[in-house]
Formats: C-alpha cells, structure tokens, sequence
C-alpha cells in the first residue's frame, strides 16, 4: 500500500518406525478429518497431552492447543497478555513430537526465539509429507499472528465477518523483524502473495503508537486482492483497478487511515 511515491508498492502479489504411534498418528487424522460438532476424543486427549508437554518447557503463561489438518498455516500463536495465556493452533504433525520439538515450541510461543523457530522450521519441512495436497519436501510457512501489540487474527477475523461474509481464505503473519532501527526511504506495509494466499504485514505496524483502525486499513487492502484479479492492461499488470480502490473507499475508517498515515509516515519509515 503506498503511502507517498517513495513507498514500494507493496503487492506480490514421515512415517514413524513404531507401528502403535503410526496407527495412533493416522487415528488422529481421520479424526480432525471427520470431526463435526463435540470434539472426538482422540483430538481432545492428543491436544490436552500435548499442552501438557509444552507447558512443561514454559516458566509462566497458560498454553490452550488446537490441533488442526491445515495444508498452510503449521504453527499460528496469539497471545492473551492479561490473562498471561497463549491460543496456539498447530498442525497434527506435532501431536507426537519429542521434548526436543515441544521445548522449542514452548520458547518460539512465549519469546518468538530465533532458534527456535529455526529448529521448528526444519521440523515441519522434514515432515511435510503430512500435510495434505503438500509435495513431500515443499518447505511450509510458519505463521505467527501474534505481534508485541496487534494481533493479527483477531484484525483478520474481524474484517472477514464484516465486509466479506467469511469468504476471505487467506493466511496472514507479521513480517521477519529486521536489524537496529534506522530512517527508510520506503515502507512495504502489507503484501499479498497470489499462489500462496498469504498477507504478510510489515513489523514497523506492530508499535503502540500505530492505531488499530490503521492496521485493519492495511489487511483490509491486502484482502481485497483476493476478490479482484491482477489485469494486463497496456502490457502493464494493474493490481489497483478503478473497481479495487472503490471497494477500498468502503473501508469504514479508511479517511481517518489515510490522514494518520500521512501525518505519521517519519515515525513508519523509523523502524
């Protein structure tokens, strides 16, 4: 999303040897594979098992885990900080994992420690064979909504409700954090990735002094790049039609946005 001609328009748009966990394993995915209303007991007791084993890394905070069969998102943490408790969604592949795995769960859920996500990156492309619709060694994206003060899918729940009727399928994340601040000349606040379905919002937005109202302009834009399609015209690709920038204007904050943005662009650009 540009905010001045400086800003980059920001568009892009394993099989276990031990037969009783194998058979455990497949029990499990039948299971998240059928489920429909009260949650089976296979899913409850592999959640509640595994809860237990990730809290057991952790010094404080409550850990609530769902497990669930998504082809995109492998891990997906939001933070509850006055009830000192994370909500975390994970893939079915982590229901057995050893201490190892579930110790550098517990420290990429509570710190966002480099290394352990790391190590849990190479976790989930070695067992990516699990996922379904996935190339066996197609390396997954690690999702983590949860910033230091916005959490992203609640934002994302949110506009999905209100403007699109939940029809929006799409993953959303924070952006890598970068070095020591610095003064940019251009800011990507938000992109949309079209194969892979993925928003992806720049980290300078996850700041106190950025409004929320602001934020949800952002994934609202990056959102509607899934109703419009990218057009060829004049040999040019046109990610912005005349048809997308009306709908943006439905954005019900989205003059209030734009003046914010303009008179806080330095502080945006400061990251």
């Amino acid at each position: 999303m540009n905010a001045t001609p400086a800003v980059v328009d920001p568009c892009s748009v394993v099989s276990s040897d031990d037969e009783a966990a194998s058979s455990a394993a497949l029990l499990l995915i039948d299971a998240l594979r059928r489920k429909r209303g009260d949650l089976p007991s296979e899913i409850a007791d592999a959640q509640d098992s595994l809860e237990r084993r990730i809290r057991a890394h952790m010094t404080k905070g409550r850990v609530t885990v769902t497990l669930t069969d998504n082809r995109y998102t492998m891990i997906s943490v939001r933070r509850v900080p006055k009830e000192k408790r994370y909500e975390v969604r994970l893939h079915h592949m982590f229901a057995d994992a050893d201490p190892v795995i579930t110790r550098a769960l517990a420290r990429y859920i509570a710190e966002n420690d480099n290394e352990a996500s790391r190590i849990l990156g190479d976790f989930i492309d070695s067992n990516s064979g699990h996922v379904r619709g996935r190339a066996r060694r197609q390396p997954a994206q690690v999702i983590f909504t949860a910033g230091e003060t916005h959490d992203l899918r609640s934002l994302y729940d949110e506009l999905n409700a209100r403007y699109f009727g939940n029809k929006i399928d799409a993953i959303i994340t924070w952006g890598a954090k970068n070095g020591r601040p610095r003064r940019r000349n251009s800011i990507k606040m938000g992109s949309y990735a079209v194969e892979d379905r993925l928003i992806r919002i720049h980290r300078s937005l996850d700041r106190a002094f950025v409004p929320r109202f602001f934020i949800a302009w952002i994934v609202f834009h990056e959102m509607l790049h899934q109703v419009h399609d990218i057009r060829v015209k004049n040999g040019r690709r046109e990610f912005h039609s005349k048809e997308f920038l009306a709908d943006e204007a439905m954005y019900e904050q989205f003059d209030e946005a734009k003046r914010w943005e303009r008179s806080h662009l330095d502080a945006l650009l400061t990251y």
